[in-house]
């Protein structure tokens, strides 16, 4: 029996969260901005609140160190806007990998009290869409001890492990705003000539993993040629929507959900929101199976394609961390991996430019930063890709990884990088300069 919504407003709502709670608010384009406003309005009538989220999307800096005394964000990805605060310490950042995420609240290691989730109004069952973002916000929902939606007509139905009943929500509030908006930026130079050499190793018939921005938009620009592309991704983009209607995604050669598209949430453009509404090829499901490195290696011919900021000669990768300076989070990249390379006829792919900025520092480079975190082994690396080509690690001693590394590494690096090689680990005898 479908019980009556008790509808309320953003204020009522965040009168609802109490000093010592864990408040968990659904984010990427669905972060619920209204909410999120009217609790900080009211910060100096808290003590010792957590807010928990991941990627938030359409808010700036909301928690000042003022606000951070009364409501302390809990990032379990850094989101640009957040980096600041996570690094001057108003801020807490819990390294995760993404798959796990749900197990803490599951487990009682994050108890929920709240969770403000965002979801498109109700069918004629009584049955709402988490629209663009199921990933960790499905799990944090049914773990809570209360629940409060963000009902909104501009949220889009998607389909799949994607729903929540209204007799699960306590507390609702109406809200009629578009959705935030992640537009493509067109990709660089660099950006095009990494994925021409990324293009080159994918097969007809692999299932795809990709992100969102230059590297992952330029790759998939170059597929159009392809046949019979599947996509298994954590992040559903403009550039997959594009790929789709080409007809060169078809889902029909994956080992399992063939013919769907398997996301656990959407970031983009008003365009994009619109066509994974109510569309029967795109299915979203919760992070812990998105994100599965069992259930990844279920697709045979695999990819993932992932991004670095430094690798060093042995093939560690650092790509949440600048030295000691948080910069991200870990998110997908090993869950893809370790799934990608388990895989039949799988395999995965770091792809970084070989410099920052502006030519003046390696991005391949003799040892990691001190302090910078590895977020992927030199035991788990395959395929690592810069503009000067793909070094291919697996299987490959630490003499053969220092060659193949500074062969992709920009001219200018590659004589210092050679002369840290035989110092560090004494390869001289068999390297020279590609």
């Amino acid at each position: 029996m479908q019980r009556r919504v008790c509808m309320i407003t953003a204020e009522e709502a965040a009168a609802k969260v109490k000093s010592g709670q864990r408040v968990f608010v659904t984010g990427n384009c669905s972060t619920p901005i209204p909410f999120l406003q009217a609790l900080v309005a009211r910060y100096e009538e808290l003590d010792n609140v957590e807010l928990v989220q991941v990627l938030s999307i359409g808010m700036r800096e909301y928690i000042t160190a003022d606000i951070a005394d009364h409501i302390r964000v809990n990032n379990l990805f850094i989101s640009d806007h957040m980096r600041k605060a996570v690094n001057s310490g108003t801020s807490d950042f819990t390294p995760i990998f993404l798959s796990e995420i749900p197990s803490l609240f599951r487990d009682g290691l994050l108890p929920i009290d709240i969770a403000v989730i965002h979801v498109s109004p109700p069918d004629e069952h009584g049955y709402c869409s988490y629209g663009v973002e199921v990933g960790v916000t499905k799990s944090a929902a049914e773990s809570a001890q209360m629940v409060i939606a963000l009902i909104n007509p501009h949220m889009p139905r998607t389909l799949g492990d994607s729903f929540i009943h209204v007799n699960q929500i306590d507390y609702c509030i109406h809200v009629d705003y578009e959705l935030p908006q992640v537009n493509p930026h067109p990709a660089s130079e660099i950006q095009d000539r990494i994925a021409e050499h990324i293009a080159a190793l994918i097969p007809d018939g692999a299932t795809l993993q990709t992100g969102i921005g230059g590297i992952p938009d330029a790759v998939l620009s170059r597929l159009t040629n392809h046949k019979n592309l599947g996509i298994h991704t954590e992040l559903f983009s403009d550039g997959v929507m594009h790929m789709v209607e080409a007809g060169v995604v078809t889902c029909r050669a994956k080992s399992i959900h063939t013919g769907k598209v398997v996301a656990g949430f959407v970031i983009g453009t008003k365009a994009l929101f619109d066509y994974v509404n109510d569309n029967p090829i795109i299915e979203l499901h919760p992070t812990e199976y998105v994100n599965d490195p069992f259930i990844i290696a279920q697709n045979d011919k695999m990819v993932s394609i992932n991004s670095a900021l430094e690798v060093d000669l042995t093939g560690q990768v650092c790509a949440d961390s600048i030295g000691t300076k948080f910069y991200s989070g870990v998110g997908g990249q090993v869950d893809f991996v370790r799934g990608a390379c388990r895989s039949k006829g799988g395999m995965s792919i770091i792809a970084l430019p070989s410099t920052a900025k502006d030519d003046t520092l390696s991005r391949i480079v003799p040892m990691l930063k001190p302090g910078a975190g590895v977020t992927t082994t030199r035991n788990d690396v395959r395929y690592i890709a810069t503009e000067y080509g793909i070094a291919t690690l697996f299987g490959k001693t630490i003499a053969q990884r220092v060659q193949e590394l500074i062969n992709v590494a920009h001219p200018k690096f590659r004589e210092e990088l050679a002369a840290a090689a035989r110092e560090q680990f004494a390869v001289g005898r068999v390297y020279s300069l590609a």
